[in-house]
């Protein structure tokens, strides 16, 4: 808190602080001072900055982290997850939005199995699982235990099919499987049969869901339609965890709000069809280096094609970059280049930017065009969030951070003790080979060169548990770093970075060193 005058107090006079104390450094530098004054020419990373305090006179609860995705789109959280194929497809967007962020499905998919993801988003009511596992009566029990091993759980419904939209047949629990020993015998011959069923016809809400669950004093409620054919599930053990989230991200229509990338080559405008027709509400042209005439032409092609569906471009790193898309029509642009934990472009190619001076050098461009910038990659923690956001970032998108959820595709596995989940670039050479080659390399296929160059690794990345607890870890983090800054929001904190009120340092190695966990023989480190 600063007065423009003298204050008494007991008796004496206290100065407030003067323009020589502001001037000396002995409060911060302004953005200004440390990225454009930049005698030495040097790019800074997340770490390299660091905030100074602000006051504080409002409580956290009070802190908005809402912020714009892109000039249409305002998210309650400014989280989105990579479009990449071990992070985000139905399950992820799901969570992402229901928590107030949004997930952009991957391109590693076919074109109609990317719609179908989209259209998962789209058709999704909390609490009611729209895609269960089901089997058909004639298969065994050996198929049972396989799937209990897989996925922890025995209780499926059964349809004629043996998946989703056939016609019930009956249900199995874990107390059907407790005494059956002969792995050969069909489920037919132990199931629950379909007149003993409690079901809910679909259309059903959640609230009378949970009613007829308990009255039935079951554990699973089959949804079905007229012709008796399973349309969703839904099972107590959710409809405990689940609640009403009044932070979700939707449309106008009351459904979740849903991404989705795209390439640049002359078959990427039929991905683009079917997407804005599985109701797609946003589009990232996905490609490591955003300012190329492929994707100038394809931003042209959509914004004229589907003028209803924003469209973000990028990736870019300098406002040169951004100025070519920005006039060719993009919603939002998508900065960070080379930064990303799998991602070795920087490495290999020689070409990129530090991310914390091309957030803030991007978005302090994009601005006076109204153009908002997702923050895209080096994201480590909480307090890179909410640095992304205090430098111009309307968001921030993660892939590293999000990978070991639940929510992220793939399976658990353990390593010396430790459970992990497969995590891996784009540019990786084992997801170009599954299509991620297309975000790299823009020429159809007859032009490609036969050596491939990959910009990326394959890893894998510790358990972190459920996005139901993570996320709002996530949030909580942000607000208490934008209140000790001395801010209410994102929207106060752009304002006053770009009037020099807020203030900044450049971290020696050895004050970063200092601001981590140091000085210890041993420590635990639980995030929440």
């Amino acid at each position: 808190m600063t007065s423009s005058g003298p204050i008494i107090l007991n008796g004496k006079t206290l100065l407030p602080l003067d323009d020589e104390t502001l001037e000396s450094g002995s409060c911060g530098y302004t953005a200004t001072q440390v990225f454009v004054k930049n005698p030495a020419c040097v790019a800074y990373t997340y770490d390299d900055i660091i905030m100074m305090p602000g006051h504080i006179n409002f409580p956290l609860h009070e802190v908005d982290i809402s912020s714009m995705l892109t000039r249409n789109i305002k998210l309650n959280a400014p989280f989105v997850s990579s479009p990449m194929d071990t992070v985000t497809e139905a399950k992820m967007a799901i969570m992402m939005a229901l928590q107030g962020g949004i997930g952009i499905i991957h391109s590693n998919f076919s074109i109609d199995e990317q719609a179908a993801e989209v259209r998962k988003v789209k058709k999704f009511k909390n609490g009611f699982i729209t895609d269960p596992i089901c089997l058909s009566p004639t298969q065994t029990v050996e198929d049972c235990w396989r799937i209990k091993s897989e996925l922890g759980f025995s209780s499926f419904p059964i349809t004629d099919t043996g998946s989703i939209g056939g016609r019930l047949m009956g249900i199995i629990s874990n107390r059907d499987l407790s005494f059956i020993e002969d792995p050969t015998v069909k489920i037919q011959e132990f199931m629950t049969p379909r007149s003993s069923v409690t079901v809910a016809e679909d259309g059903v809400s959640l609230s009378d869901a949970n009613e007829i669950l308990k009255a039935s004093k079951k554990g699973k409620l089959p949804v079905v339609n007229e012709q008796d054919e399973l349309v969703a599930l839904i099972a107590r053990t959710d409809l405990q965890k689940n609640r009403d989230f009044p932070q979700a991200s939707k449309d106008a229509n009351k459904q979740l709000l849903v991404g989705a990338a795209i390439g640049t080559r002359p078959e990427d405008r039929d991905r683009a069809h079917a997407l804005v027709e599985a109701g797609v509400d946003v589009l990232i042209v996905d490609s490591s280096q955003g300012d190329s005439r492929y994707q100038l032409e394809i931003v042209h092609y959509l914004k004229e094609t589907y003028p209803q569906v924003d469209v973000i471009g990028g990736n870019v790193v300098t406002p040169m970059q951004a100025w070519n898309l920005i006039q060719a029509g993009v919603d939002g642009l998508r900065v960070g280049m080379g930064i990303g934990s799998i991602c070795t472009t920087q490495e290999i190619c020689a070409v990129g930017r530090a991310q914390a001076s091309a957030v803030y050098h991007v978005a302090k461009f994009a601005k006076k065009h109204g153009i908002p910038v997702v923050a895209d990659g080096g994201i480590k923690s909480t307090g890179h969030i909410t640095k992304a956001l205090v430098l111009g970032a309307g968001c921030v998108m993660m892939g590293s951070m999000l990978a070991g959820t639940d929510e992220a595709p793939g399976e658990y596995f353990y390593q010396d003790g430790v459970r992990l989940k497969r995590y891996r670039g784009m540019g990786s050479l084992e997801a170009m080979s599954k299509g991620g080659d297309k975000r790299y390399v823009w020429e159809s296929a007859s032009d490609q060169a036969a050596v491939k160059v990959a910009q990326g690794v394959s890893g894998a990345v510790q358990d972190k548990g459920t996005m139901r607890r993570y996320i709002p870890y996530l949030t909580q983090g942000v607000r208490h770093g934008l209140q000790d800054a001395g801010v209410t929001g994102v929207k106060e904190a752009q304002e006053k970075l770009y009037a020099n009120k807020l203030r900044f340092e450049v971290r020696s190695p050895a004050a970063q060193k200092e601001g981590g966990v140091h000085g210890l023989h041993s420590f635990q480190k639980r995030l929440f």
